[in-house]
């Protein structure tokens, strides 16, 4: 109960300020009491709804919908990245709808999902990475046709629901034609996906580089979570992902020489790079997630010795928090297992570790990783809370003394607080 108030208060504390400060705007600058707009379509405010809804925060959940009904519009001559609106807003209105039956939740979803599909209408059917929903013309970045892997293969669970709870089948059609396109491509190795693919081509571009991180890491995560949410009746999803976890095993899992610590790393040509973004910290959760679903049981084993490191990168800097990027050392000489380079000692807020912590907690009911949780909101506290309100990515892990605040509270933070519960 004691743990459970600390949360609700926590997040009282970040939605205090971004009410003051931020009110319908993308995201709370909590040092300078102001805001900075990516979208302009409140993500930090729809992002925490559900958030809200689950911790009983009644009256807040109520001016915030009361926002979504009369401020909430969608008709706007604005460029939206195709993926981060998916997730954050298309995905929170669902899950809003999902928990409380509201009808307003989705019809804005399904006003906000007709507004993206122009983004699918590429020579390739892969879609563009941006897409203006007021104009509904869509566009890849300024400086490449590629999109990002994980960028087009993370939007289907959103899409799909979409069309499940409308009776519309675009929407699962268009997501689903993606997934058919990269199920069938050259280029991979050992069921790991290259970074990037070309809109135009259909192909994958910049091939030989394989990562679980930054631009690849959620469409290993979507596989399994979309076999899941068809009832397990899809089989190239349930192939590509049992192929690519003995692909991440067989290439890129290695020990650290000093600790014993089992890592994530990436492969380059064929050159082994022990690098692990804080975003690999996914992976945990998701072969936890995959054991609990039927599937074999040394994942689990794979599961709790990457939950180990991905703590460790949290409890062994200075401030009880995890860099951006961490690197490892394989020799077997006495030193430190994490090192941490100084373009890589900021953090972030992300969410990625406290999640797999939840679902590692929820499957096996060892208590440690509960605790584990607790003690990284602690550290939360320490270091990112600001004394007026929000909380704020530092720049520095390594140094308590002076963090660096950035002035940033990422939209996502306020809805990964409830994961340090479970």
């Amino acid at each position: 109960t004691d743990r459970l108030e600390a949360v609700r208060d926590a997040f009282k504390h970040a939605w205090k300020a971004y009410k003051e400060y931020a009110w319908g705007h993308d995201e709370l600058k909590p040092i300078s009491k102001s805001f900075s707009e990516w979208f302009g379509l409140g993500l930090t405010l729809i992002d925490s709804l559900d958030t809200m809804w689950i911790l009983g925060l009644k009256e807040e959940f109520a001016e915030a919908r009361s926002w979504v009904e009369k401020e909430l519009s969608f008709d706007k001559n604005v460029d939206v990245n195709l993926f981060e609106t998916t997730i954050r807003i298309l995905g929170g209105l669902l899950s809003c709808y999902h928990l409380t039956g509201d009808q307003l939740f989705l019809d804005k979803a399904q006003d906000l999902g007709s507004r993206l599909m122009p983004a699918f209408k590429t020579p390739s059917k892969i879609p563009f990475s941006d897409v203006n929903i007021g104009k509904g013309t869509a566009h890849p970045p300024r400086w490449t046709s590629d999109s990002t892997l994980a960028e087009v293969t993370s939007i289907q669970l959103e899409f799909r629901e979409l069309s499940h709870l409308i009776q519309d089948p675009q929407y699962q059609d268009a997501a689903n034609e993606v997934m058919r396109l990269v199920h069938k491509l050259p280029g991979k190795h050992d069921g790991l996906v290259p970074m990037f693919i070309n809109t135009n081509s259909g192909q994958f571009s910049h091939k030989g580089v394989f990562t679980l991180g930054a631009r690849a890491d959620s469409y290993y995560e979507y596989l399994l979570k979309q076999w899941i949410q068809g009832g397990k009746t899809e089989d190239d999803l349930l192939e590509d992902y049992l192929q690519a976890i003995e692909g991440v095993k067989k290439h890129l899992v290695r020990q650290t020489g000093p600790g014993r610590l089992t890592f994530v790393g990436e492969l380059s040509h064929n050159r082994f790079n022990p690098k692990m973004d804080h975003l690999v910290c996914f992976l945990p959760g998701t072969l936890a997630l995959g054991v609990h679903n039927g599937l074999p049981g040394d994942h689990m084993d794979l599961a709790v010795q990457l939950m180990e490191t991905c703590y460790q990168m949290y409890k062994r800097m200075e401030t009880g928090l995890s860099p951006e990027i961490a690197h490892f050392s394989m020799q077997a000489s006495e030193g430190q297992d994490v090192i941490v380079k100084p373009a890589d000692r900021h953090n972030l807020l992300r969410p990625e570790t406290v999640e797999s912590l939840f679902y590692m907690h929820r499957f096996t009911k060892d208590s440690k990783y509960r605790d584990w949780g607790w003690d990284i909101l602690q550290s939360f506290n320490k270091y990112t809370k600001v004394p007026g309100g929000g909380y704020t990515s530092i720049n520095n892990v390594g140094d308590p003394a002076n963090p660096g605040p950035r002035d940033k509270m990422e939209s996502f933070f306020l809805g990964f607080l409830l994961l340090t519960l479970d």
